[in-house]
């Protein structure tokens, strides 16, 4: 049985993250792709998706002390995407109008 070192919690984490900011992207990068009611239903999910995301590095980092209390190699990946993943979440929490706005400039410069 291959053990896991928290690279598909970490990427979880990051996906809904990055799905909670679908409540402050523009209405028209909402419209283009044929949902004109997403930004309302992501808004309400919100909370619980950056409490998924919470959720998922918790799981991510105890995979990581688990691999390594059962002497299993630490995979570099695995703890650089966890990081990562803790710096994307923190970042969507303290700063979400900023990374939305950044995100639709440059979306719509293309």
């Amino acid at each position: 049985m291959k053990q896991r070192t928290g690279a598909s919690a970490s990427i979880a984490a990051i996906i809904s993250s990055f799905a909670s900011l679908a409540c402050c992207l523009p209405l028209g990068f909402a419209a283009a792709l044929g949902a004109a009611g997403a930004s309302t239903f992501w808004q309400s999910l919100r909370p619980y998706l950056l409490g998924l995301s919470v959720v998922f590095m918790g799981l991510g980092f105890w995979q990581q002390h688990r691999a390594k209390a059962c002497g299993v190699k630490r995979n570099s990946l695995s703890a650089v995407l966890l990081w990562t993943a803790v710096a994307i979440v923190l970042g969507m929490i303290l700063f979400p109008q900023q990374i939305a706005g950044f995100i639709a400039d440059r979306l719509s410069s293309n």
